[in-house]
């Protein structure tokens, strides 16, 4: 079941970069300035940058963006100083949300993450109030056509230290330990297994199922966050059930 929700989310995170595409090169563009501010302007030898880059890539961003991004970290060019931080709180029915931010003003983000979740019916906690109901996971996305078979995907992601392939009708997700992250995509590259997407998450230890209003109104505060330019992903332990599922694509 969580796996079907998983791809749920996967499938709105999609719609939602369509339709606010200038928001996600925003965010992806501070990815960008980050990962070559902390590690150097060389995607070989930069992985956290690499993975920034592809990306921007998978949202079409144009070449000189990623470019600039990359100048903006390394200082070629006057940059904006952005500090990554992590926001905890509650939305509706208790569900936990764990919010990373890259900002250039903590208290200015602060504060209107404290506007947007008391409007929604949430609030913000204090440091450290849900981390522990999450774990941080290696999430490694394979779909749409030509799919390797699950016994050459097992092979390539196991053997590289994965702790788990998930199959469903859209395709395959692997998990795996951060430490393991970057072996598992370099394995299935060198298996010519192409990626849909690959990021570190947050994986809820524990789930929360909620009615479908109850839902509603858990979804729209996440989108709400979601839109914030500051914000750049909201992981939270709602788990949808296949009914509430099924009501809200409608």
């Amino acid at each position: 079941m969580a796996g079907h929700s998983k791809w749920a989310n996967i499938k709105r995170k999609k719609e939602k970069e369509d339709a606010w595409r200038g928001k996600a090169f925003t965010k992806v563009a501070r990815q960008i300035t980050i990962a070559a501010r902390e590690g150097g302007g060389d995607i070989n030898a930069n992985f956290r940058l690499r993975m920034a880059v592809e990306a921007a890539r998978a949202i079409n961003m144009p070449n000189e963006n990623i470019q600039r991004a990359i100048n903006r970290g390394t200082g070629d060019v006057d940059s904006v100083s952005y500090e990554e931080l992590v926001y905890e709180g509650y939305g509706p029915g208790g569900v936990a949300l764990y919010m990373q931010v890259a900002t250039d003003n903590r208290n200015r983000t602060a504060g209107d993450l404290r506007w947007i979740l008391s409007k929604h019916g949430g609030n913000l906690g204090e440091s450290g109030c849900v981390a522990w109901m999450f774990e941080k996971k290696g999430s490694i996305i394979i779909s749409g056509d030509n799919l390797p078979t699950e016994d050459e995907l097992m092979l390539a992601a196991l053997e590289a230290g994965a702790e788990d392939v998930i199959t469903s009708d859209e395709g395959y997700e692997i998990v795996c330990a951060p430490e393991n992250f970057q072996a598992v995509q370099e394995n299935l590259r060198q298996s010519a297994i192409p990626l849909t997407t690959a990021e570190l998450v947050m994986e809820p230890k524990t789930t929360v199922t909620l009615g479908e209003e109850e839902a509603r109104h858990v979804l729209a505060l996440i989108e709400a966050l979601e839109e914030h330019d500051d914000i750049q992903t909201v992981f939270s332990n709602l788990e949808l059930t296949p009914e509430v599922e099924a009501a809200l694509s409608e």
